[in-house]
């Protein structure tokens, strides 16, 4: 096996011609240059340098030897300037995690900000049920998830990122849609379009009729929350989406949404990552602009104040 340290002594040498040379660059003496080299030439079996008077050559066999060992050394350089180059944030990427909803209203948001920040940083966006993307934590897949919060795992870390209040629709032609509220079990025999398992809207649901010992009427499940508000503006179903994916339809009155009597469901929105396991640059410095943002977002108000002016300005945006 070649010992990397003696090719190193010998490129130096063969680079520069001159031991001497070859012992200042590699701060060690002339003396352990020539031992090193005597070394690696019997290992070898080969005459590496011919000597004419005080000028040193290559031999045919150090010749050869030299232009593997100059690739070898120029790719060296390189690992060096890509290594230091992702420790400042100028190459790498960042594997996220989140939910095909929250890829659509306010991830957008989350990843411009970090680009400002870190434009050389490529982002891999994971989208998924809730219960998906923190498999996919568990997995290794991603590194950061940004998801409700459906279950406790002992091997992930969850910070507190924003509450999601989730709101009724229905058709406004919709004979229930003109009541003040509505209570579970008038919601009963309604026919429901729900979130798919595993995502945080349906555990919300299922446990907002279950604590009434009912269950809702499922017609259709999907993930497709475009596809959910389509279907109740057409009068198929009602559903349950958090306010902030059917705010522009219930202003525009293309739905109505219907307090539930008694109830306020929301779902807790977490920035989730693994505990004990070491983040990457660019996932260390995400995780970092959300706490900042929680800590010093507009008039320090927090992550839920950050987040309630990005969607004024977001939802005027598109009227």
């Amino acid at each position: 096996m070649i010992n990397l340290n003696q090719l190193r002594v010998f490129y130096e040498a063969a680079r520069t011609g001159s031991f001497t040379s070859a012992a200042k660059k590699l701060c060690i003496t002339q003396p352990a240059v020539t031992a090193q080299i005597r070394t690696f030439e019997d290992q070898c079996d080969l005459k590496l340098f011919k000597k004419k008077g005080r000028s040193l050559y290559l031999s045919e066999e150090g010749s050869t030897l030299y232009e593997y060992a100059r690739r070898i050394f120029e790719y060296e350089r390189e690992v060096e300037d890509v290594i230091e180059e992702m420790r400042k944030l100028k190459r790498g990427t960042l594997r996220l995690g989140t939910s095909k909803a929250y890829a659509r209203y306010f991830m957008p948001f989350l990843i411009s900000s970090f680009h400002e920040a870190f434009p050389l940083i490529k982002v891999h966006l994971d989208e998924g049920s809730s219960m998906d993307i923190l498999r996919s934590l568990l997995d290794l897949k991603n590194e950061v998830a940004v998801i409700a919060r459906v279950e406790e795992d002992p091997n992930i870390t969850f910070l507190p990122f924003k509450r999601d209040q989730l709101v009724l629709i229905l058709s406004p032609t919709h004979s229930l849609a003109k009541k003040k509220s509505l209570s579970v079990e008038e919601l009963v025999h309604e026919p429901m379009i729900m979130k798919e398992i595993g995502s945080g809207t349906r555990k919300q649901v299922n446990e907002l009729f279950s604590r009434k010992g009912l269950a809702p009427k499922v017609l259709m499940e999907t993930s497709n929350t475009e596809f959910i508000k389509q279907l109740v503006q057409r009068g198929e179903g009602i559903s349950f989406l958090v306010e902030e994916a059917v705010a522009v339809e219930i202003r525009e009155k293309r739905l109505a949404a219907v307090p539930v009597a008694g109830e306020n469901p929301f779902l807790d929105v977490s920035i989730a990552y693994l505990k004990g396991q070491h983040l990457s640059h660019p996932a260390r410095a995400f995780v970092d602009m959300l706490e900042k943002m929680a800590t010093q977002g507009p008039r320090a108000g927090g992550m839920q104040k950050v987040m309630a002016e990005y969607f004024a300005q977001w939802q005027g945006g598109r009227r």
